[in-house]
Formats: C-alpha cells, sequence, structure tokens
C-alpha cells in the first residue's frame, strides 16, 4: 500500500478565504527545461507564482530526456532534503509514489475539479491507489515530424504521408546535397524516433503488443526487424556530426535551412516560435508517415515532494496554478504541447497547437491514444533503458537489423 501525506482541512479553509494560499516560503523547483522555447515557457508558471507573492527557486538540470535530473533527485531524497516540487514523466512519478515520498494533492484536486477534466489516460500517471500525486503541466505528443517549408518547396516535396513517400522526400534532398534530417545521438532521441517508426511500421496493436505488453513475440518478429531496417535508413541520412548533439540544436539545424526534417516530440515548435518562426509560413508540422490516426505521448507533471506532516501551502498553490485554465492556455501555448484539461479553448493556439489538440481527441476517443516508450509511458525505466541500449547500439552500427532484433527480445526479458 502506498503512503501519502495529506492536505490539511485548515489549508484549503485558508484557500476558501483567501481565494490563494498563505504564503511562507518560496518554492524550489527541479526541473531539466532548459532550452530556450522550454524557458520561456517556464517563465509563464513562474509569473504566475509571483503574482501571488510566491517566490520561485530554480533548480534546472540540463539534458532533454530528464535522466540527469533524475539521478540528482535521487541524490536529494537520499540526502533527506527533497526538493519541493519536481518535473517527472509516467513511471517515474508512479516509482516515488511507491517509496512514499510524494504528497497527497487529493484535496486541491477535489477543490479544483480534475477528475472531471483531465483524462484517463494522463490520470493513470497522476494518480496512484486513487490519490493524486502529481499535477500535469501538459501532454506532449512524441510523433510529430517538423519540417523547413521554404526547403521542401525549393525542392519539390510534399509533405509524405507514408514511409514510402518518406524515402522519396529524404532522397530528394539528399540528392540535392541538404542534410536530410537534423538529429541529436543521445538514447532517448534514437528512441524517440524508434517509436514512431515501430508505430508506423507495425500500427497501434503491434506497438501496444511490444512496447506495453512486452511481448515475447512481437519484439522479436519479422515486423520489428522491418522497423530496425527503417531506423538504418534514417540513420543514412544524418550528418556526420549527429552524435552527442542537444536535440534543440537539431531543430535549429531545421529553422536555419540546414536540414529538412526533425522527428522529435512537440516541444520542438516552442524552439520555432522562440526563433520567430510561423507554422505555415516559415516550417510545417505533420504526423510520422504511417502514423496519423495515432499519437504517442508523454505528459510533463509535478510531483510534491512530502515536507513534513502536510502538503505546504505553496506546493498547494503551486498545483491549483499548474491546473488552472489560464495557465494550461498561456503555458502550452509557449511550450507547444497541448493542455492536460480538456475543457480549455483552444482559441489562443497556433495552426499547430489546434491540430496537435484535435489530434489529441480524436486519439483519445478511438482508443489510439498511446504512451511513449521513448518517454517513460509504456513500460517502467529499466525495461526503457534496455530497449534504449539496444536501439543506440543499432543506430551506431554495432548491431545488424537482425541481431538488433534479437537482442531486443534478450535485453527487455532481463529487465523484466
Amino acid at each position: 500500500m502506498r503512503k501519502f501525506m495529506k492536505l490539511t482541512t485548515s489549508t484549503l479553509a485558508t484557500l476558501a478565504i483567501t481565494g490563494s494560499m498563505a504564503v511562507a516560503e518560496d518554492v524550489e523547483v527541479l526541473h531539466w527545461w532548459t532550452s530556450g522555447g522550454e524557458a520561456a515557457a517556464l517563465n509563464v508558471l513562474k509569473q504566475d507564482l509571483e503574482s501571488q507573492g510566491i517566490g520561485w527557486q530554480d533548480m534546472p538540470v540540463a539534458g532533454g530526456g530528464g535522466d540527469a535530473a533524475m539521478t540528482v533527485l535521487r541524490a536529494r531524497v537520499t540526502a533527506g532534503n527533497a526538493p519541493t516540487a519536481v518535473q517527472m514523466l509516467g513511471f517515474d512519478i508512479l516509482d516515488w509514489a511507491d517509496e512514499g515520498a510524494l504528497a497527497n494533492l487529493n484535496d486541491v484536486a477535489a477543490a479544483e475539479g480534475w477528475d472531471a477534466v483531465v483524462p484517463d489516460a494522463l490520470q493513470a500517471f497522476s494518480k496512484v491507489d486513487g490519490q493524486w500525486v502529481a499535477a500535469p503541466v501538459n501532454v506532449h505528443s512524441t510523433n510529430w515530424v517538423w519540417a523547413n517549408k521554404a526547403v521542401l518547396e525549393v525542392n519539390g516535396i510534399a509533405v509524405p504521408t507514408t514511409w514510402e513517400e518518406f524515402e522519396v522526400a529524404v532522397n530528394t534532398l539528399a540528392a540535392a546535397g541538404l542534410t536530410p534530417i537534423a538529429h541529436g545521438g543521445q538514447a532517448w532521441q534514437d528512441a524517440t524516433i524508434f517509436d514512431a517508426v515501430v508505430m508506423s511500421t507495425g500500427g497501434p496493436d503491434f506497438y501496444k503488443a511490444a512496447f506495453i505488453d512486452l511481448d515475447p513475440e512481437a519484439l522479436g518478429s519479422d515486423t520489428m526487424k522491418q522497423a530496425f531496417d527503417r531506423m538504418s535508413f534514417i540513420r543514412a541520412n544524418v550528418d556526420d556530426n549527429f552524435s552527442g548533439r542537444d536535440w534543440n540544436l537539431a531543430t535549429s539545424m531545421v529553422i536555419n535551412g540546414e536540414a529538412g526534417f526533425q522527428m522529435m516530440g512537440d516541444w520542438a515548435k516552442g524552439e520555432f516560435l522562440n526563433a520567430g518562426k510561423v507554422p505555415g509560413e516559415d516550417f510545417l508540422c505533420f504526423r510520422f508517415p504511417g502514423t496519423q490516426d495515432q499519437v504517442t505521448f508523454n505528459a510533463d507533471q509535478f510531483a510534491m515532494f512530502s515536507q513534513g506532516d502536510t502538503v505546504s501551502d505553496e506546493q498547494a498553490a503551486l498545483a491549483t496554478a499548474i491546473l488552472s485554465p489560464s495557465f494550461q492556455s498561456a503555458f502550452n501555448v509557449v511550450k507547444g504541447s497541448v493542455p492536460a484539461r480538456t475543457d480549455v479553448s483552444d482559441e489562443a493556439f497556433d495552426a499547430c497547437g489546434k491540430q496537435g489538440i484535435a489530434d489529441l481527441a480524436a486519439a483519445s476517443a478511438s482508443g489510439n491514444l498511446y504512451g511513449s516508450m521513448a518517454h517513460g509511458h509504456a513500460s517502467n525505466a529499466s525495461v526503457k533503458n534496455a530497449i534504449y541500449d539496444v536501439v543506440t547500439a543499432h543506430f551506431n552500427g554495432e548491431y545488424d537489423s537482425e541481431t538488433a532484433t534479437s537482442e531486443l527480445v534478450d535485453a527487455v526479458s532481463i529487465a523484466q
């Protein structure tokens, strides 16, 4: 049975009487939003809290996948000095809840009506044993492609909707002497592409069997080998300097017209916007070819770490601010993601944002909304990291596709 800290009735009474939480201390927030677009989005939350008189102690830990931040968090908690709130993804939230480290936000959730407006797919990672332990900030979908519109137009390339069309587009750019695909050679980035490739190659049922059910037959199938073959094609069409490149630097290659495409989650849009680019005019956003009816997602959430016998007023204020409709709109317009609430208008969103909101609603309604393997929403960290190792080894030429498929079965089996 998981253990939680409870928000006191007196704290809620203060909220009801004053309209905001009494403030005694700043909030210390551990996160990995360090790129330009991400920092701009985070500033929306800082300003929201500052308007309530709550100070913000920033604790950024660079690393787009969040692995470095989780390492720092473990050290802080072990030392008995947990931050007020921590950005987290998927199974990491559930794992910390299992350790009894997270505060119970049920009273805040009840007062704000979270159960009625947060999609069930997100609640699966926000709640454990019926207890809210994290406040979802957004929904990111990971199976996007970003393209430089001018580059595509000059080379006579239409938006590809199938893998075969994508191959033709990539070959056209290569023949023109351009870098077809901008990519950063980091394990989580390799896995982000693999996520989309597997969904495109095998379809949603296959994706679920392989990454959620961890079915050995799916993992070791000819379909999986075909997915690795497609990864080999992608590897052949990135530039020679991809290894170790941060994701936002790869995005800059597309922004600057140095590359045609980038396969990356919708946080990449924040980089385009931060550079003053306009969707539909300067850049294009579309689903990875063959995944137009599916959405693979992750959701940034803030888990509140127990600071004593009760949830602090500052933590409750932070949770309330995160799920407020005004913040959900303002933040996600800047971040590139879509709201974690289903009742937020798309009026303020640009063309890509409106598409993202519509795609999310359609995928949720049709049962085609799947947690992203690459971003910790399909299986636990041990399995995810085992898949990372195989995918990156293959991408770097250590395995051929047949060997990678066999290694994937073994790696997942050992990690379970």
